[in-house]
């Protein structure tokens, strides 16, 4: 899985709206300033979260966004892939690339197997787990 800087602002994004929501709208211009990303990159990112149903957005006065979950339903591995889209993948028989020798490779299973690690890993943390104190988090103990 290659992660991008979409893919990283994503999850600092969302991070800091579950910690400065408790509940209550909070716009992208606040989400901007406390995480130093632009706002109109926000807006472009927050539609691709809304659409693969991560945030609700609440208009009017006092509008902006919400989970659409429990910060303990979100995980890692879905916010990035939201954010990022198209799957990129480190091995070539899930990415479709064809070079006529997937099948004879040697270091195919090897790729294969370090993408499900990955995606193991970045699935094993929620957006919650980021919020513990340093020594029990999901994170801090390797997955």
């Amino acid at each position: 899985m290659k992660i991008t800087s979409r893919g990283r602002y994503a999850v600092m994004a969302l991070v800091s709206l579950s910690g400065a929501s408790r509940g209550n709208p909070v716009s992208l211009k606040d989400i901007s300033r406390q995480e130093d990303i632009s706002e109109l990159y926000l807006q472009q990112l927050f539609a691709s979260l809304r659409r693969r149903k991560l945030v609700k957005s609440v208009r009017g006065p006092g509008g902006g966004f919400i989970l659409a979950r429990h910060p303990s339903q979100i995980t890692i591995g879905e916010i990035i892939r939201s954010a990022e889209g198209k799957e990129s993948r480190v091995g070539c028989r899930k990415s479709g690339r064809k070079c006529g020798m997937i099948e004879r490779c040697r270091t195919q299973n090897m790729w294969d197997t370090l993408e499900e690690r990955i995606d193991g890993f970045l699935d094993s943390i929620t957006v919650e787990d980021l919020f513990r104190p340093h020594g029990e988090g999901a994170a801090e103990a390797g997955g």
